[in-house]
């Protein structure tokens, strides 16, 4: 049961981890989490290994048990066979028999005592190992949740360190995606447009002076014509 539980343990810390970066959650909330995660499982696998544990002593309990009592059943049959030889000596054959019986009940209890003696030995080696193993496996993950917690600062520091460097790449592509250049160019573009607009504007405005001029020049040749004309006519 112990051992099962470690296993899931295991397996349980491992979804979550898998989860949290499938999610891309905070990396600090994820390492909490996680944490909390740990503690929580270690918690219930401390539980069960201290069952096995528990269970390892009363079999050693019951192994001292049944040493006892294999010893006090070998004292009672040697006791029964003292008290026969004594009734036989003093020529007491039916109470010597009755004592012979009593030592020999005394003699298969014993039997079954050593019997139960050798079974609890090899459950008790059986189940050291077993709880020295699971000791062993609760002892890393305590471990490494110790070690989680002391890396807990350096991998939310890193994390962030990747995010940011991620978001400077991700506006260098933006930037080279944009071509600036180009962009540039269209300005500069606009703003000859918009000078050879005031040129334009500046050379209509000055033609149209020198045609107000012409004009005015025109008329007053006009005038000295006619003046000219008419001093002719008199002289």
């Amino acid at each position: 049961m112990a051992q099962s539980i470690l296993g899931r343990v295991g397996q349980l810390v491992r979804a979550n981890i898998n989860a949290m970066l499938d999610s891309a959650e905070d990396p600090e909330k994820m390492l909490d989490q996680l944490i909390r995660d740990f503690t929580s499982n270690i918690s219930e696998a401390e539980q069960a290994v201290a069952q096995t544990v528990g269970n390892l002593r009363l079999l050693e309990e019951d192994h001292r048990e049944a040493l006892k009592a294999r010893d006090e059943w070998g004292d009672k049959a040697r006791a029964a066979s003292r008290k026969a030889d004594e009734q036989r000596s003093q020529g007491n054959s039916a109470e010597a028999e009755r004592f012979d019986e009593l030592a020999k009940i005394a003699l298969r209890r014993q039997i079954s005592f050593e019997s139960q003696i050798t079974t609890f030995a090899g459950q008790i080696e059986q189940q050291t190992t077993f709880t020295t193993q699971l000791k062993d496996g609760l002892n890393k993950l305590r471990e490494r949740r110790e070690e989680l917690v002391r890396k807990r600062d350096e991998l939310v520091s890193r994390a962030k360190m990747a995010r940011a460097q991620s978001q400077v790449q991700e506006a260098v592509r933006n930037v080279s995606v944009m071509d600036p250049s180009s962009e540039l160019n269209r300005f500069e573009e606009r703003i000859r447009r918009e000078e050879a607009m005031a040129r334009g504007m500046q050379e209509v405005a000055a033609s149209s002076l020198e045609d107000q001029f012409a004009d005015l020049q025109s008329s007053e040749e006009e005038l000295e014509v006619e003046a000219r004309l008419a001093a002719l006519k008199q002289g």
